[in-house]
């Protein structure tokens, strides 16, 4: 197809500040593809950018967006192996490649790590430029709307890796917003067993419970989790606890939710934490020490895309219980703003690019 010299785009043009404007399409090297962007996914991380939380890394008149799918419009003469039409996502990690953890392989524990759509301009366009080593492709059975939501869900799929959740394993979710709600999906793949879901927002907890078979939730203002998990599992603790709460607030008479995830493991369980939070974990390390246990830290992907892409291609995945709204791209600013303002009635925000 011939590709037009300017496109559409959310700018972020100044903080809390985003407007949709013709900007001119980005060039691609040898080594890249032009991809046409058919939806694009709000992150708690774009909530960031918008607010300014990330300065000086994302400044203004920059384009965010790193959740997103589309088609292959245009490929630079090196590339092989992609093809125009080819329908792809984008993983949009960029790790530095000579950081020791890069010289292992490690790529998401890269110490000067970047993102598309965070240190450079996303997905929030008609069209982005991305090297192949970013791309995966997409089998036909996924729906252009759902192929956006393979980042989110590749996020869930490593914290399980991370976490060796295996088959039988009981697991416990602290926090079902976006990404604990991503990890439950994830696990549904790999454990029937009994999985705990506690949050403070009751609508969250009853999107886990209706959608999938043998899911405890826990409404953390009216039960003690820590109560509700002995019960549960006959006072054995569980095999793996997740914390993904962040930024939590301080709930009187309830444990901090790390805290609660390491008392909530069985003998030589596993803690795995996802949770951005600044503020220091109050943990007392002797509660950790007895039951021999572990914590792993989970952040962002690790080539689980392959992943996600199968299992939601083969229908292991529900991309609807996520899905609390799609929008077109003049409505974004409203969306920031309601995300901010509303939080407790949107869990994934599409942006219908295309």
């Amino acid at each position: 197809m011939l590709v037009p010299q300017e496109m559409n785009a959310a700018v972020l043009t100044k903080y809390r500040n985003i407007e949709y404007l013709q900007v001119p399409v980005p060039s691609f090297t040898d080594d890249q593809v032009l991809v046409k962007i058919g939806y694009a996914g709000i992150c708690g991380s774009d909530q960031h950018i918008f607010n300014g939380d990330f300065h000086p890394r994302t400044k203004p008149n920059m384009i965010p967006g790193h959740e997103f799918a589309g088609t292959i419009v245009a490929t630079g003469k090196n590339v092989e192996n992609y093809n125009i039409g080819d329908r792809v996502a984008v993983d949009p990690i960029i790790p530095c490649g000579t950081c020791a953890a890069c010289e292992l392989g490690h790529f998401p524990a890269c110490t000067s790590l970047k993102l598309l759509g965070v240190d450079t301009n996303g997905g929030f366009a008609e069209y982005v430029t991305a090297d192949v080593n970013m791309l995966y492709k997409l089998d036909n059975a996924i729906s252009e709307r759902d192929a956006a939501m393979v980042e989110i869900f590749s996020i869930g799929f490593h914290a399980c890796n991370r976490a060796q959740i295996k088959e039988n394993d009981t697991a416990v979710i602290w926090g079902a917003g976006r990404v604990g709600q991503s990890i439950l999906q994830a696990a549904r793949t790999k454990t029937d067993n009994k999985i705990i879901m506690i949050d403070v927002l009751p609508d969250r907890l009853k999107i886990a419970q209706d959608n999938f078979e043998n899911v405890y939730t826990v409404d953390i203002n009216r039960q003690d989790p820590l109560e509700v998990v002995k019960q549960v599992t006959n006072g054995r603790g569980v095999d793996v606890a997740f914390e993904a709460v962040g930024h939590g607030k301080e709930l009187k008479d309830r444990v901090h939710p790390v805290r609660g995830c390491v008392q909530s493991i069985r003998g030589a369980g596993t803690v795995c934490v996802l949770g951005l939070a600044d503020d220091p974990v109050p943990l007392i390390m002797k509660e950790l020490i007895w039951r021999e246990g572990r914590i792993v830290a989970s952040r962002v992907s690790h080539g689980e895309f392959k992943e996600a892409i199968h299992h939601l291609s083969q229908g292991h995945l529900k991309p609807d219980a996520l899905i609390s709204n799609v929008i077109s791209p003049d409505k974004i600013q409203d969306a920031f703003i309601a995300l901010e303002n509303e939080p407790e009635k949107f869990l994934k925000v599409l942006i219908k690019v295309a």
